[in-house]
């Protein structure tokens, strides 16, 4: 029997859209062997970072060995935020404003211990047999999963600006896409359709034996 693998780009605190998108793989599934894969970017900007952690925490409890989640940059900079104050800033600037608020506190040190330590447990990558699953990417220039942790959290180009064959198709998100549609290359795949700048959070669907997804699945910010 196929298994069905739905990778799910940035989500970004937007609990309702990632609720509905839920569904939508459960109806298209059907009954089906099925593997869920995140790819990071769960908190920050959108309003219910709380709650997003919420639902993958209890889905990956359920299912351990069919929910894979993966640490995304925005994850890494919540945790930082927490070991060392003079990081702090940095990730309230770039949305972690709105996790502390949902989370109802001002300071970092006063995020839940037991999120932080979820967090903290994330792998940066997963492999099957055609693809690699990754946040941002990895450096053009060398097959196989790039070995720098922050690479695979944070690259841009020349990850995104290259068609590098890196020996399995590279499923990621990281970098939002203006038009809201998933961007298909030869050798990757983007799945961060900017649902919390107003757009869509997208699932890809991928099928053993392909390399590019046989189907997106995609939700809007609100309903």
């Amino acid at each position: 029997m196929t298994t069905l693998t739905y990778a799910v780009g940035d989500i970004h605190g937007c609990a309702d859209a990632l609720v509905r998108l839920l569904a939508e793989i459960e109806r298209h599934a059907q009954g089906r062997s099925r593997t869920l894969i995140f790819l990071g970017d769960y908190v920050d900007r959108g309003p219910d970072s709380v709650a997003v952690l919420r639902i993958l925490r209890e889905r990956q409890a359920a299912e351990p060995e069919a929910v894979i989640c993966l640490m995304g940059n925005h994850e890494a900079m919540m945790l930082e935020a927490y070991r060392d104050a003079l990081g702090a800033s940095t990730w309230i600037d770039n949305g972690g404003d709105a996790t502390l608020a949902a989370f109802g506190v001002d300071d970092p040190e006063n995020l839940p211990h037991d999120v932080l330590a979820w967090l903290s447990g994330l792998p940066t990558v997963h492999a099957d047999a055609r693809h690699y699953y990754v946040h941002a990417g990895f450096r053009p220039g060398r097959r196989g999963i790039d070995p720098d942790e922050a690479t695979r959290l944070w690259i841009r180009a020349p990850f995104t600006t290259e068609d590098y064959d890196f020996g399995r198709h590279v499923v990621h998100g990281h970098t939002p896409q203006k038009t809201g549609k998933p961007e298909c290359r030869p050798f990757r795949t983007n799945l961060d359709t900017g649902c919390v700048f107003g757009r869509v959070l997208t699932a890809g669907v991928f099928e053993d034996g392909q390399d590019a997804a046989s189907a997106f699945l995609s939700v809007p910010m609100t309903a």
